[in-house]
């Protein structure tokens, strides 16, 4: 285990890098090339946006840009639309870190699932306005609506298997700044 604080800062974007690199290597095996009524959650988003909620530190800006940038490449999904909303979410949930910090889990999920709301409607939005093809809204309304649901267990492996948690009062970085 890294024992400095910048070692630990960077071994926890590190390991947040891995997972998302795993996370679309695993999205992209072909496990069943049957179509489906409904979207899987987005494992990727989920563990980004806890992330973003519970250790804004360990994830910069510039690592969710090149992680979701890389996916759109990769799921050929309109290249940076889908970052850029991402981003924008994840700033959006490290503005209100402090506050997520000491409310409820309860309240953490409502605060994350409005803003995957947010980010659906945005995303939809945008394709609509240039004209590019959209996905059925019951897949992109079924996607973000396991992407909700799945949020706690996410919660739960983020805690137990990776050690990500919310912050202690009081606890500050390598710097000396309150995180």
């Amino acid at each position: 285990m890294v024992s400095t604080p910048v070692g630990r800062l960077w071994a926890g974007r590190a390991l947040f890098l891995a997972l998302a690199l795993a996370l679309i290597f695993v999205r992209l095996l072909p496990l069943n090339t049957l179509p489906k009524s409904w979207a899987p959650p987005d494992l990727l988003l989920a563990f980004t946006l806890l992330w973003a909620a519970r250790r804004p530190d360990l994830l910069p800006a510039p690592l969710v840009a090149l992680v979701f940038f890389t996916a759109d490449i990769v799921f050929q999904r309109p290249p940076g639309l889908w970052a850029l909303v991402v981003l924008l979410l994840t700033e959006w949930l490290r503005r209100r870190a402090g506050a997520l910090r000491s409310a409820s889990f309860g309240q953490e999920w409502l605060t994350v699932s409005a803003g995957l709301l947010g980010a659906a409607v945005a995303y939809r939005t945008c394709l609509a306005l240039f004209m590019a093809p959209l996905a059925p809204l019951s897949l992109t309304a079924s996607e973000m609506l396991l992407t909700a649901l799945i949020y706690p267990l996410a919660a739960l492996v983020a805690h137990w298997l990776f050690g990500v948690t919310r912050p202690a009062p009081g606890q500050v970085d390598s710097l000396g700044h309150r995180i």
